[in-house]
C-alpha cells in the first residue's frame, strides 16, 4: 500500500504483525465461492468488516432474500461465520472466517467439467471487479486531493522473462506489498486497492 514505511526499529516487547488469514481454495470450496454475488459479499465482509444481510443487500443493490441465501451457502463452504457479538435481538451478523483467498492454478488443469468452470467463472469474475473497481477510481477521482491523485497509477509493463523470472517477479511484488501491511495508521490512512495482473503475449 503506498502508505508512508515504518522505519522504527519493532518493540521487542510487542508481539510480531499477525499474518493474514488466506484461504487455498479446493475444487470443493471453488464451486461454493465461484459465484458473483458471493464473491462480491465475501469481498465487503473482508474490507467493511460484519454486517447483517440487510445491510450487504442495501451496499451491493440486491435483495436480503437473495443476500441471506448465499450467506448461508458461504457459510456452508466455511468462508463466512455468526458474528454474535453485533447482534441486538433476532438480527444475525456475518464476518468474514479469512482475510484473503488463494487460487491454486491446479483447478483449471482437473478433469472435472464443473470445476474446470467454476475456475473460470471465478478468475473472470475477478478480472470484472477489477475493471469496475478501475472504472470508477477513473470517473470519481476529480472528487479526492490532488495528493491521492498524485498517488495513483494506471501503468503496464512489458518484459521479455522466462516462466521461472516472472514467477519470481510475482512473489517479490507480493513481498514487497505484504511489507506495508499493519503499518500504524495515521490521520490521512485510507484503504488503498492494489491490482495485478501478470500473463505471458502469444506470437512475441
Amino acid at each position: 500500500m503506498p502508505e508512508e514505511p515504518n522505519t522504527e526499529e519493532p518493540n521487542a516487547e510487542e508481539p510480531d504483525a499477525e499474518e493474514p488469514k488466506v484461504r487455498t481454495l479446493d475444487a470443493r470450496s471453488l464451486r461454493g465461492l465461484a459465484h458473483p454475488l458471493r464473491m462480491r459479499m465475501l469481498a465487503a465482509l473482508r474490507r467493511g468488516g460484519p454486517a447483517t444481510a440487510s445491510q450487504l443487500a442495501e451496499r451491493l443493490g440486491e435483495s436480503s432474500g437473495a443476500t441471506s441465501y448465499h450467506l448461508r451457502q458461504l457459510a456452508a463452504h466455511g468462508f463466512v461465520e455468526d458474528a454474535p457479538e453485533h447482534g441486538k435481538g433476532r438480527e444475525r451478523w456475518w464476518r468474514a472466517v479469512h482475510d484473503g483467498t488463494r487460487f491454486d492454478e491446479e483447478l483449471l488443469y482437473t478433469e472435472d467439467p464443473a470445476t474446470r468452470g467454476a475456475a473460470d467463472l471465478f478468475l473472470h469474475e475477478i478480472a470484472t471487479i477489477h475493471t469496475q473497481e478501475l472504472s470508477t477510481w477513473l470517473g470519481t477521482a476529480f472528487g479526492w486531493p490532488q495528493e491521492w491523485r498524485r498517488a495513483s497509477e494506471v501503468s503496464d509493463f512489458t518484459l521479455r522473462l522466462t516462466p521461472d523470472q516472472t514467477f519470481e517477479l510475482i512473489h517479490k511484488m507480493h513481498d514487497l506489498i505484504n511489507s506495508y501491511r499493519d503499518l500504524p495508521p495515521s490521520q490521512d490512512t485510507k484503504t488503498v486497492r492494489l491490482h495485478s495482473h501478470v500473463f505471458p503475449r502469444a506470437g512475441e
